[in-house]
């Protein structure tokens, strides 16, 4: 699938979504950070994309959307805009009635959301001696893995190697807002012994 197609796919299939940099729980810039911000006050659900996970979607999008720079809110396919507009537009009371119209229809991309069951047979796929326990639900979760895996790996290796088993769901929407909690066996029994915590936020 062409980059363009595969936004055209992400747009039509996310009736709100956000691309950013980073995450909505670890924003990599100040503007995606107030976007994200203003958005979670609302309560309203909505997709995003990490444009520095992909950097083919990144060049090509504003050549799509005709916006230059990140992040970019779309809703029902139209860009909204960025930072700037979206803080605009949620000072002059416009934001939340255009989330609001939009939000029913990203009932049905609930029903697409990943049981606990999937989310764990992907995670043990990549990494085949995982632990995995999930909390929460739809699309909201938090993911615990213990893995031998992990052994002398940094916080950021054990992200990453997580984060690679849930590439396509994250991709499209199916997941977001997740919290991964990465231990080596033996972090895992000392967090059980004494209380302690190895918390890796995406």
């Amino acid at each position: 699938m062409k980059t363009e197609d595969k936004i055209r796919k992400q747009l039509a299939d996310n009736p709100i979504i956000l691309y950013m940099k980073g995450v909505p729980t670890n924003p990599q810039c100040g503007f995606s950070a107030k976007s994200v911000g203003i958005l979670d006050a609302t309560h309203i659900p909505y997709a995003y994309l990490n444009v520095l996970e992909a950097p083919f979607i990144r060049e090509k999008l504003p050549s799509i959307s005709h916006w230059p720079t990140y992040p970019q809110l779309f809703v029902n396919g139209e860009l909204v805009g960025g930072c700037d507009i979206i803080e605009e537009m949620s000072n002059n009371g416009s934001l939340l009635p255009l989330l609001t119209a939009a939000a029913p229809k990203q009932a049905d991309a609930a029903n697409d959301a990943l049981t606990t069951a999937e989310v764990v047979q992907l995670v043990q796929q990549g990494v085949n001696d995982a632990e995995v326990i999930v909390e929460g639900q739809g699309c909201d979760l938090v993911i615990t893995v213990v893995s031998s895996q992990f052994s002398e790996l940094t916080p950021v290796k054990k992200q990453q190697l997580v984060l690679a088993t849930l590439k396509e769901p994250l991709a499209s929407g199916k997941l977001h807002a997740v919290s991964v909690k990465a231990y080596t066996p033996d972090e895992w029994a000392d967090k059980q012994n004494a209380g302690g915590l190895l918390q890796i936020q995406l």
